[in-house]
């Protein structure tokens, strides 16, 4: 294969097509196959078990009151496309929702502008840079480049329906809530913490501001990203949330409907893109589904006319994922059987 064809703008545009088609079919394939209640709960049980004395990686530090969580707690979850739940270990404890929120403030955008809206504004690449790179946003001739990584998900919140930081903020909390079929609120220290010792982000904002990649004051826009990234949940709540996903956008509990389903192939694809930053290639390698992770500890993965999965454990690796939440994902992954590229 020549890979000069992919400096050639329209040769990038129909990979993108061609992956996103190949996306969408994807439900449709995934339905083939349900489990029982045993099934679930032995796989859970047996990743738990599996992982429970695993002690490798650290909590985040760099937001100060992240360092004090106990770093002990591991739960997991499923959620299923029925609405039923099934859970172990720690799934009750609360955690700040941090990077996997941006999974949903993109659904939002994705809902309020269109499908075009993303790689217009945001852009759909990787940028092969850590999760927090400035570089990345002078060398990427689409600047923001990912929902996944911070400075796009900045300018997304900024693209959030609101004329005004409350009525940005309003629509985001009352969206989560929806996606979680509860009412969710903020962890006010982990914020406070956050928005004490978040300049990087700061810059991220101004920077994308210079090159026209930011949609609302980035002073705001910024506070709101963190607000959001403080969001309190635990792995219950993220199952039922990811799961929303896998069904097609409606809340399998609540019932109601939260996003159109000609979005989800393409929520999915940038999920798979960047979710699990430096190790998104490691991760499609081993799960299969497409995934996000967050540092507070939390990892969710979709597996489409399935299952939504969430799992919690506080010490994370080098590239900013939870060592156990990953593993534990890629235990349940292998022992269902739900790796979207296995050919049955």
């Amino acid at each position: 294969m020549n890979f000069n064809l992919f400096k050639n703008k329209q040769c990038r545009q129909l990979t993108v097509i061609v992956c996103l088609s190949i996306l969408t079919l994807i439900p449709a394939v995934a339905q083939k196959t349900k489990f029982t209640a045993d099934e679930y709960n032995e796989a859970l049980k047996e990743a738990h078990e599996k992982l429970l004395q695993n002690k490798d990686g650290a909590n985040a530090d760099y937001i100060p009151v992240l360092a004090e969580v106990p770093s002990d707690l591991f739960g997991i979850s499923i959620c299923t496309v029925d609405g039923e739940i099934y859970d172990i270990g720690d799934s009750e404890h609360r955690f700040s929702i941090q990077s996997i929120s941006k999974v949903f403030t993109l659904a939002m955008v994705m809902q309020r502008l269109g499908i075009r809206a993303i790689p217009d504004t945001i852009g759909v690449n990787a940028t092969g840079r850590p999760f927090n790179s400035i570089v990345a946003i002078e060398v990427q001739p689409d600047r923001p480049s990912n929902s996944c990584v911070n400075a796009g998900a900045i300018a997304t919140t900024s693209l959030v329906e609101g004329d005004t930081y409350d009525e940005k903020w309003n629509n985001i909390i009352t969206t989560f809530s929806k996606f979680a079929g509860r009412d969710l609120d903020v962890d006010q220290e982990v914020y406070e913490s956050e928005a004490a010792t978040n300049n990087r982000n700061r810059a991220i904002a101004h920077l994308l501001e210079a090159y026209n990649r930011m949609y609302f004051d980035p002073v705001e826009a910024t506070d709101i990203y963190t607000k959001q990234c403080a969001i309190s949940v635990n792995s219950h709540d993220l199952a039922v949330m990811s799961a929303t996903l896998a069904n097609g956008g409606v809340n399998p509990q609540t019932k109601e409907k939260i996003i159109d389903e000609k979005y989800l192939p393409h929520i999915m694809a940038v999920m798979c893109t960047a979710g699990l930053y430096d190790d998104s290639g490691l991760w499609l390698y081993y799960v299969g589904l497409p995934g996000k992770s967050g540092v507070g500890g939390g990892v969710i993965a979709v597996a489409p006319g399935r299952f939504g999965i969430a799992a919690f454990s506080p010490r994370l690796d080098v590239a900013g994922n939870s060592v156990r939440g990953v593993r534990a994902i890629i235990e349940v992954s292998r022992k269902l059987g739900v790796n979207l590229f296995t050919v049955k």
